[in-house]
């Protein structure tokens, strides 16, 4: 066995305070079934919100936008001219599907504001067109908004509406104008008993409740239906629907998507998102030719006018003059007439076409309304590249004002593009327009010319031809107009849509994306097992009792010189009543190891005191004392247990005597030492108790006479034992320590405080108390705090016997029952 050496250096050295990795990993290792069940619990959570948790799926459809023109489009006319391309309208479409206007046509077209409700297992589920009934609204007149109204099925022709009031006013909402406001009910429950097909007018709902013939009626069945805020729906799908190119591509086939909690909704959303951009855009071309026949149609009619006066006109000089015929020669000038007319009225059109397009280009901003100016003839090639291209930059400019900010880069350079091709366009339509009016100028000289030549004729067959000549002009314009509707008609017969649908969305199973089950159980698992690990770093950090020998090498170099173990025993004389206990056996190592400090110190002829204490009361600094005692006694040592606790005395008790006399009789003088003195029934063991509580310990334990009584015994007994008030509470047992040979500091493990020790090191090192070793009571040999400590001590064999629960016996030594609940969490 190892000598114990007490060195300069084994006061002076430092301890470390470092965190203890080792001991937390072993003290979650002791916590391990606390972890296991938060662990557990988190999964069942997770596992509970996974149930109760809405399945949300998510589909998408297909949809192309193309540049399709008219199988009918000729060079003469752009009724379905389309500037921009397929990636004008590509963005667009991009955009278009994000917008307020775009959704509010959706959700007003399947009345998504309607919620059909029945009661599920958690929540009322949402079953859309399984609902055995249909309400038709009266949308001029308000729905109660976010209150459920039952509805319970009693027969093939009735039903029952019921709802409960809890307040006077609630909000409604018209879906006819969107109008928002309060009407007053009655408080309570209301309940009506309905026809299907019954026009129904109460003050919270107007409609009529029809039967949906394809789902079953089940008699006592119970329905609910909600009317929603119109804003708030139209704003979900707004923010709900995305629309992308199909595989990243920048092609023109866009993929729309919609998430939500019911697969029928979201397929009815999407393919009406798609017949609603397709819809919209065979309007917006088919404006083109609308436009252009209701035109025609006026313009017609005033030329139909016209033509009528003309033709009446003609038939009343006839008549009055009897002229039907004129020469050969004079029909031939009328004929160059006529030509030269027409020539003058379409550079009329062309001039008057590029004088509106010049004010246009001046004072406009938006150039996505420039007409083609084909439509009126012009072939200049300068002038349709320069319209062309500006339209183009107009349109690609207006489909990037919903994702670009104002004042980005890219909008000052299209602007920059724009502007220099206006300038480039306005110079074009000046030395056009010197063109053209150079030419009427020609046309004008030439019908001058023949004019001089007809009026060589009578003034009957003048007035003839002047008249001859409006009818065949306004023929001619009546005819022209008449080929222009027919072609406008066809035209917008023949258009078809530039958007189409290539896969519609359908509810094929599948497209299930949350709640994503396995993320929350994993997320379960990291709670559960990282939330009971943070809390015992905390309680580990928090912790200031000591809990194994490691520890207090750590925090003290005291060296320890044996183990108790825990032991259940109805007394403290375990030593004696149970000596084969290993509880007896440690008392037996820790005399052995006392014998080498006796040894050392070479007082072979006197008797040895052996101090015993500790920081507090409890740790088993009386059960050590008696034990210890019992040991040396056995051991054939005379040996003499005083009772120097003079504040809390416990000795008496177990060797069956009174505690009217001891230790302060004898230091007061009342009585002497074999008054005082009393063998025991164990063998060379004698008892000094510690006598009444007196009102002046300290003095008493510092008197003289306790000195001679100290010397008196060396000379009487081997060994003699002082059990000491507790060193951390009182100075007694500082005041005792100049008795003693060897002092024992007992520390009893889950007990101790860490801070108890600094007390006893700061002692040790000012070299107050002198030979001082620990006892560690209450040793686990399971505990997982005790690595670091070798068996090199040869106390180690024969632990893990409970507790001996009475060994102390303070009070009654019953515990209560929060005592008892205290003991088992700190274990």
């Amino acid at each position: 066995m190892p000598e114990l050496e007490y060195s300069e250096q084994d006061r002076n050295e430092p301890r470390g305070t470092t965190f203890d990795f080792r001991g937390y990993l072993f003290k979650v290792l002791n916590w391990w079934k606390f972890v296991l069940i938060c662990v557990g619990l988190a999964l069942v959570i997770a596992y509970l919100i996974n149930v109760r948790k809405q399945n949300i799926y998510k589909l998408s459809s297909l949809i192309s936008v193309e540049s399709d023109q008219n199988p009918f489009f000729t060079s003469n006319t752009s009724i379905s001219f389309n500037w921009g391309g397929v990636s004008g309208k590509v963005g667009k479409v991009l955009t278009t599907v994000k917008t307020r206007t775009h959704n509010e046509l959706v959700v007003d077209s399947l009345e998504y504001y309607v919620e059909y409700l029945k009661e599920g297992k958690y929540r009322k589920e949402d079953i859309y067109k399984k609902a055995p009934f249909e309400i038709i609204l009266d949308k001029t007149k308000g729905q109660i908004l976010n209150h459920p109204i039952g509805i319970r099925i009693l027969n093939e022709q009735q039903f029952e509406i019921t709802i409960l009031f809890e307040n006077e006013s609630y909000s409604v909402q018209s879906y006819a104008n969107k109008e928002k406001y309060n009407v007053i009910t009655s408080i309570g429950e209301f309940k009506r008993k309905f026809i299907f097909g019954q026009s129904i007018d109460l003050p919270f709902f107007h409609g009529t409740i029809k039967r949906r013939l394809e789902q079953p009626l089940i008699s006592d069945d119970q329905f609910y239906f909600q009317f929603l805020n119109y804003d708030t729906v139209v704003n979900q799908y707004q923010t709900g629907v995305s629309i992308s190119p199909f595989n990243g591509n920048s092609s023109s086939v866009l993929e729309l998507s919609l998430a939500g909690s019911n697969k029928s909704k979201i397929v009815d959303y999407l393919n009406a998102t798609s017949a609603i951009l397709s819809r919209t855009e065979l309007e917006r071309k088919n404006l083109y030719a609308t436009n252009t026949i209701n035109f025609i149609d006026s313009s017609l009619a005033a030329v139909n006018a016209n033509l009528k006066d003309v033709t009446d006109e003609m038939n009343q000089f006839r008549k009055e003059n009897k002229l039907f015929d004129i020469t050969s020669e004079m029909a031939q000038i009328s004929e160059k007439l006529k030509a030269y007319d027409l020539n003058k009225e379409e550079e009329k059109m062309k001039l008057n076409y590029l004088n509106s397009l010049e004010t246009y280009l001046r004072t406009k901003t938006d150039y996505t309304k420039i007409a083609a100016p084909t439509s009126v003839g012009i072939s200049e090639s300068n002038i349709l590249n320069s319209v062309g291209k500006i339209t183009a930059l107009a349109i690609e400019r207006q489909s990037k004002e919903y994702t670009v900010k104002e004042g980005n880069i890219l909008f000052k350079d299209i602007d920059r593009q724009i502007d220099a091709e206006k300038n480039v366009l306005l110079e074009t339509i000046t030395t056009t327009k010197q063109t053209i009016s150079s030419n009427l100028n020609n046309i004008n000289m030439n019908i001058a010319r023949l004019e001089a030549e007809l009026g060589k004729l009578p003034e009957d067959q003048q007035e003839y031809l002047k008249i001859q000549r409006k009818m065949d002009l306004s023929q001619e314009a009546y005819n022209i107009y008449l080929a222009k509707r027919g072609e406008a008609a066809i035209v917008k017969a023949a258009n078809v849509s530039d958007i189409t649908t290539i896969d519609e969305a359908k509810d094929i199973g599948g497209g299930l994306i949350g709640p994503n089950k396995s993320l929350n159980y994993m997320m379960a698992l990291m709670v559960g097992f990282f939330s009971p690990m943070f809390f015992i770093f905390v309680i580990f950090l928090l912790d200031n009792t000591i809990h194994g020998s490691d520890e207090i090498e750590r925090l003290s170099s005291i060296p320890i010189l044996g183990l108790i173990g825990k032991y259940n025993y109805k007394n403290n004389l375990v030593v004696f009543e149970k000596p084969k206990s290993a509880v007896a056996e440690s008392f037996r190592s820790i005399r052995s190891s006392l014998q080498f400090i006796f040894k050392k110190q070479g007082k072979e002829d006197k008797g040895k005191t052996l101090l015993i204490t500790s920081s507090v009361s409890g740790e088993g600094k009386t059960f050590s004392s008696i034990n210890i005692s019992t040991v040396y006694a056995l051991s054939g040592k005379k040996t003499i247990l005083l009772g120097l606790d003079l504040r809390k005395p416990k000795i008496f008790d177990d060797f069956q005597i009174t505690n009217d006399k001891g230790m302060v009789n004898y230091l007061i003088g009342e009585s002497t030492l074999d008054e005082v003195r009393t063998h025991t029934f164990i063998e060379n063991l004698d008892v000094i108790p510690s006598g009444p509580v007196p009102p002046n310990p300290s003095e008493l334990l510092m008197s003289d006479q306790l000195k001679l009584l100290i010397e008196q015994l060396r000379d009487s007994y081997d060994m003699i034992v002082l059990d000491t008030p507790p060193l951390g509470l009182v100075t007694d047992a500082l005041e005792l320590t100049q008795y003693a040979d060897a002092t024992i500091f007992m520390v009893r493990l889950d007990y101790t405080k860490k801070g108890m020790l600094s007390l006893i090191n700061a002692k040790y090192r000012a070299g107050e108390v002198k030979n001082i070793s620990f006892v560690l009571n209450f040793y686990k040999h399971k505990t997982n705090h005790n690595y670091g400590y070798g068996y090199g001590y040869g106390y180690g064999y024969g632990y893990g016997y409970g507790t001996y629960g009475n060994a102390y016996h303070e009070g009654n030594g019953k515990r209560s029952l929060w005592e008892r609940v205290k003991k088992v969490l700190r274990n």
